[in-house]
């Protein structure tokens, strides 16, 4: 079987910075793989693209330049909010308001992001929007560790049972991963 649309895929692989010598950021092994139906568009599209049409114990190596996975950072990310913002009953949480810290937020249209404290200033905290990732080239390699049919309940639901969000709260995206 070969990996194409509405199939559940398992991968193990390890995710670098800049490079097959570059740091590692990210480990799947055998044991607890990326598990995902593909085509659902949980991935990025350069990503899939490239793991297309593999089989099972089919290795795969590939660098995805930043304009294929997350961009460039941009600019407008950045966004400067008053400390007011952060209060929480009345007070600011010390342990909350560190520099390189990731605070989850709802903006003006109720969507869902994390922000990464950028600066702390004497009025106001830079918040910096952009994907984690953004303005990096990633490079990939792995195995494929499974390939199956999607059942009807994946299909519905648009990802594979067991995978879960990548916030790992389940509830936010989905009833269960079951």
């Amino acid at each position: 079987m070969q990996i194409s649309d509405n199939k559940v895929v398992s991968i193990a692989y390890e995710l670098r910075l800049d490079g097959e010598g570059g740091e590692i950021i990210e480990v799947k092994n055998s044991l607890h793989p990326l598990v995902f139906l593909y085509g659902a568009g949980a991935l990025l599209p350069a990503f899939e693209q490239n793991i297309k049409s593999l089989k099972k114990g089919d290795e795969f190596a590939f660098l995805l330049k930043c304009d294929q996975a997350y961009g460039p950072a941009k600019e407008d990310a950045l966004v400067e909010l008053p400390v007011s913002n952060f209060l929480i009953d009345g007070e600011i949480d010390s342990d909350l308001l560190v520099e390189g810290n990731a605070i989850p937020m709802v903006d003006s249209q109720g969507n869902h992001l994390n922000g990464i404290v950028a600066e702390i200033k004497q009025d106001t905290i830079m918040m910096d929007f952009n994907h984690p990732l953004a303005g990096d080239d990633l490079y990939f390699s792995g195995v494929v560790t499974d390939i199956r049919e999607a059942t009807a309940d994946e299909l519905a639901r648009g990802s594979a049972a067991g995978a879960c969000c990548s916030s790992g709260d389940c509830d936010s995206c989905h009833s269960s991963c079951s």
